[in-house]
């Protein structure tokens, strides 16, 4: 009897450890989609981002990641997201300005001065505000990670001035800020995926394209170009959205620990690019790019900022473009 009670008891407390382990285990998988190929800092941010939740949640979230426009376009993405159907996605801001047309003053052409500028509007009650209004959406904006300063490149000839913009074919997002300038300069605005552009650009069909560095080196867009000119005309953020229902579905503690993931990982990723430019620049260059590091952009800031703020006001008031020029200074 008592052999029988001590097995009783090991199979008992077999079955417990078994259960506790199952339990443990259980783990939620969210599916993240992104443009950015493997090879950008947004798939490390990513991974940083799924290294940190692992971390947080003790293993009840991880992420599934797919890069590379796997999942679809930014806009196909997005629309996912609302629906449900992928838990996570990440592209630029001017994706998310359709739905949220304020999210338009961080378009607009040199209004930022630069880095530390723009990282304290949008680490601020500006840029978080911006983000709650996705929630209307469908959407729940966890941070603003980074795709940087835009830089402009072409297949012709060197940008130098305003001038040399004119008449050239030019990929841009679907941002009515970049449509709009690049109109009053003379250019053909080209709007599409960063999924079609290395083809668009071998083949001619645009002639030139304007990302920060980092991107143009990531999708190998260099290989089809032959000139950079560093104008630094706008600072695009990334931003990493999480269906809504989704993320109000989980524990508070979960919900932290994501926005303060997400939050961290960003600030890798924006160190990443700080110290990856110098070099991409370079191996560019080692490429046969032929590099324009010094660019007055005066001419050009004088070109655009007028009408280009002129109209977001006309749509969206004044308030936003105050708040964010004060913060300059």
């Amino acid at each position: 009897m008592k052999l029988f009670n001590l097995k009783t008891l090991a199979a008992l407390v077999a079955g417990i450890a078994v259960i506790t382990g199952s339990a443990n285990a259980s783990t939620t998988t969210l599916r993240f989609g992104y443009e950015a190929p493997r090879s950008d800092t947004q798939h490390e941010a990513a991974k940083k981002f799924n290294e940190l939740l692992k971390e947080k949640t003790k293993g009840e979230i991880k992420l599934s990641l797919f890069p590379d426009s796997t999942l679809g376009n930014a806009q196909t993405m997005i629309s996912a997201v609302r629906g449900g159907t992928i838990d996570l996605e990440m592209s630029g801001s001017p994706n998310f300005s359709g739905l949220v047309p304020k999210l338009n003053v961080i378009d607009i052409p040199f209004i930022f001065q630069n880095r530390e500028h723009a990282y304290a509007v949008l680490d601020g009650e500006i840029g978080q505000g911006l983000l709650k209004e996705l929630e209307a959406q469908g959407l729940k904006g966890l941070a603003f990670w980074e795709v940087g300063f835009r830089s402009f490149t072409n297949s012709k000839h060197p940008v130098k001035t305003p001038d040399d913009i004119k008449g050239l074919k030019v990929r841009t997002n679907q941002n009515p800020m970049y449509i709009q300038a690049f109109s009053i300069l003379g250019a053909n605005p080209v709007p599409m995926p960063l999924s079609e552009l290395y083809t668009a650009l071998e083949t001619r069909a645009v002639d030139a394209q304007e990302h920060p560095v980092g991107i143009v080196w990531s999708a190998k867009l260099y290989e089809v170009q032959k000139f950079l000119s560093l104008t630094n005309h706008g600072y695009t953020p990334l931003i990493v959205v999480m269906n809504k229902a989704k993320f109000d579905g989980l524990s508070p503690e979960l919900q932290s620990a994501i926005l303060e993931a997400a939050k961290e990982a960003g600030a890798y990723q924006r160190k990443l690019n700080l110290d990856n430019e110098k070099g991409i620049i370079e191996k560019m260059q080692k490429a046969g790019i032929q590099v324009i590091e010094k660019v007055d952009t005066k001419p050009f800031k004088a070109a655009i900022e007028t009408e280009v703020r002129k109209a977001f006001i006309e749509k969206n008031g004044d308030n936003l473009v105050k708040q964010i020029d004060a913060l300059a200074k």
